[in-house]
């Protein structure tokens, strides 16, 4: 993370990812509970998240595992997912105060244009899932493949809004959220998997995404200067 001089008195966006943080589930994990492939899967993501196996290939892995999935069956999957507590309020609070919001997930269209239409997200960037003849194809494409590939998005969205990245608010909790984490110029770690908390200004621990507004209320010249870490718990 990189604190500029003038801070969050002039910061207008706030960057989501959206499995675990925006949502009460990992994405994939639900499309492999009704594929009959979630103790394979679970155990790539758990890996990946953890920073131990390379995104890019644990994306492909869990993905090639999906194929045959009914479209259907998958959509029926996501439609059970809730958005994480606090999720509504939060999105209301920053939207009030100026901010732009974005979710730049490694997730799926299936699930984050759903969400991002629900919360009223400004900018939605997520990858797709192949689908031929009514099911999954085991194939995925979009611009969140590769490790570095949410940094890459992101300095796109600043620059498209007129900001540095430096100026920028994140919120996530796996490890490919971590090449965002240091070039933002403020970042939140919400219940992140512990190689995520080195990279982070404040660690969430609550189940609550309004915990999160506190933070943003407390942001100011001193706070950013200092440079604080802090843990906020149950």
């Amino acid at each position: 993370m990189n604190c500029p001089t003038r801070y969050f008195t002039e910061n207008k966006m706030i960057v989501f990812d959206m499995d675990s943080t925006l949502i009460d589930a990992e994405t994939i994990d639900e499309l492999a509970r009704a594929a009959g492939v979630v103790s394979k899967v679970e155990e790539i993501t758990k890996r990946a998240m953890c920073g131990d196996l390379d995104f890019g290939q644990a994306l492909a892995e869990r993905v090639r595992l999906l194929e045959g999935l009914p479209l259907e069956t998958a959509l029926d999957a996501v439609n059970q997912i809730h958005l994480m507590p606090g999720a509504a309020e939060l999105i209301l609070y920053v939207k009030n105060r100026g901010y732009k919001t974005a979710m730049v997930s490694g997730g799926f269209t299936i699930s984050a244009d759903k969400v991002g239409k629900l919360l009223g997200i400004d900018f939605v960037v997520s990858n797709e899932l192949l689908v031929e003849d009514g099911c999954l194809t085991g194939k995925v494409v979009g611009p969140i493949t590769q490790n570095d590939s949410k940094a890459e998005v992101f300095e796109e969205l600043s620059r498209l809004n007129g900001l540095r990245p430096e100026r920028c608010v994140v919120v996530g909790d796996g490890a490919n959220d971590a090449c965002v984490f240091e070039k933002a110029g403020f970042a939140i770690a919400f219940n992140p998997k512990p190689i995520l908390r080195e990279y982070a200004d404040v660690v969430i621990t609550k189940k609550d995404l309004k915990s999160i507004i506190p933070v943003l209320e407390s942001l100011s010249y001193q706070f950013c200067n200092q440079a604080q870490h802090v843990d906020i718990e149950q």
